[in-house]
């Protein structure tokens, strides 16, 4: 048995402060531990890849919107060998560098296999066998695979496994209409490729604010087409090669058919702990399989830390990023440090762009009331720049508590939304979260950041906010 100080299993969000933890007590035993390519998802098959992918498709679609100005222009041609090519070159450069650390430096022990509890504090990586008294979980998550009849005879992509490809496929079906789902239905389409998203949630999107998910799918769907509130029932392979997925309305109970070149699986992520076996040494998981932590991202076994993807929380590398900070505050530097969600700010690359932090509309009215919540609104197209570029039905909502004056959370649609919401993101951080330097600061003008602050001056009642949205069609 090999004894060590810390073990970290993951090499993501896990190593960012292995650094400064060797650099403080050069003596130290570390293990580091991940049967992947190292780097961790967001690196090896998941943030990185797919925006280096995405921006390609961005540029198709301004290029689409050249006649709105009197430009007339023609993509000839679409190379997509060579942006798969570039992508992978791009993170394969990165992962090298990543292992090259990992193996040539002599202040940690690197074991490329998988690692599995065999006791509390005992784990069995290969041949070998590990024991730490204090040990990083940082295990990641895999694709989640449904259990729809006939997939695996016919075979699918993932999120992973998409990566691969070299030929574009002429059409794709995916199943699941959530932020990977609407991501790739645009990346792919943007290439060439005939797309439908088949979704079970009755909205395409359903975690952002019901009226962005209505004008996500309206907007997205002139260029791939949009099933809600339908399950994927079966797939079978066609005599020609190509693949028939049926899908049921679940209200009506009314089958679709949709055959396709390919089909995509994008219906979530589910946790790597059915190799790690963490029950062994005690330590708890939810009903899922993700590791059940504190306020403190200490688990069940004391001395035993997970985060990132591993604890289930929030599936974001900047989360990640910043549980790490928490867990090296409270494990190392042995301070007492609570994990603080309050504005875990997201944003979906698709096009349009969409983003948000904090609390949704429904989670205000239900802490706050309605008395005292109110939405601040507006158009992107009622501003000069908003209307120089044609930004047509784009949004910015921002929600207040109107007694405190206090951000509670914000909700933006259109060009460059993940940018944009970092004009909120850093207000929400501070004790009172006002939005008075907002109000008070000067914008550029003409510029698109003047949406964001007029937003703020606008205050409607929920129920006057919804009247709005009728108006617009984007509610019922």
């Amino acid at each position: 048995m090999k004894n060590y100080d810390l073990i970290v299993i993951g090499t993501g969000s896990g190593m960012n402060y292995v650094n400064s933890i060797i650099d403080s007590n050069p003596k130290i035993k570390v293990a580091v531990i991940d049967k992947d390519d190292p780097g961790g998802i967001c690196l090896t098959r998941g943030c990185i890849p797919s925006k280096l992918l995405l921006y390609p498709a961005e540029l198709i679609r301004e290029l689409e919107t050249a006649p709105l100005f009197g430009i007339k222009l023609e993509i000839k041609d679409i190379d997509f060998r060579m942006i798969m090519g570039r992508m992978r070159r791009n993170i394969g450069e990165d992962i090298e560098m990543v292992r090259q650390g990992l193996t040539e430096g002599t202040y940690l022990d690197y074991y490329p296999e998988p690692a599995e509890f065999v006791s509390p504090y005992t784990l069995k990586v290969g041949e070998e066998t590990l024991h730490s008294e204090m040990i990083f979980l940082c295990t990641g998550s895999k694709p989640a695979v449904p259990p729809v009849r006939g997939l695996e005879e016919t075979g699918y992509l993932t999120s992973d496994t998409v990566l691969e490809l070299n030929e574009c496929p002429k059409s794709l079906a995916i199943l699941g209409g959530s932020y990977i789902g609407a991501e790739y239905g645009h990346f792919f389409s943007a290439m060439g490729a005939e797309v439908t998203v088949i979704g079970r949630n009755s909205h395409f999107l359903p975690q952002e604010e019901p009226e962005i998910s209505e004008l996500a799918r309206i907007k997205m769907s002139e260029y791939m087409r949009i099933l809600t509130n339908h399950e994927a029932i079966e797939v079978r392979k066609e005599n020609n090669g190509q693949k028939t997925v049926i899908a049921k309305e679940r209200d009506s109970g009314e089958e679709t058919k949709v055959t396709v070149d390919e089909i995509l699986v994008a219906t979530g992520r589910v946790p790597n702990t059915d190799i790690l076996h963490p029950e062994r040494a005690g330590i708890k998981t939810d009903i899922q399989g993700w590791i059940l932590v504190d306020e403190y991202l200490e688990t069940s076994q004391p001395n035993i830390w997970a985060f990132g993807d591993a604890n289930g929380k929030y599936l974001l590398k900047h989360v990640g990023n910043y549980e790490s900070g928490i867990v090296y505050l409270n494990a190392i530097m042995k301070e007492k440090v609570k994990a603080d969600y309050h504005a875990v700010p997201h944003a979906v690359f698709s096009y349009p762009e969409i983003a948000g932090v904090g609390m949704s509309e429904k989670e205000a009215l239900e802490e706050y009331g309605e008395n005292r919540v109110v939405i601040g609104f507006k158009l992107f197209e009622d501003t000069a720049k908003g209307a120089a570029m044609e930004a047509r039905d784009y949004f910015v909502k921002v929600i207040l508590d109107s007694l405190e004056e206090k951000i509670l959370g914000a909700h933006i649609i259109g060009p460059h939304a993940s940018v944009l919401i970092h004009q909120i993101i850093p207000l929400m951080y501070t004790p009172s979260r006002s939005a008075k330097p907002i109000i008070r600061s000067m914008d550029i003008h003409p510029s698109l950041s003047e949406v964001v602050t007029r937003a703020f001056y606008s205050r409607l009642s929920p129920e006057h906010y919804h009247h709005v949205m009728k108006h617009l069609g984007l509610e019922d």
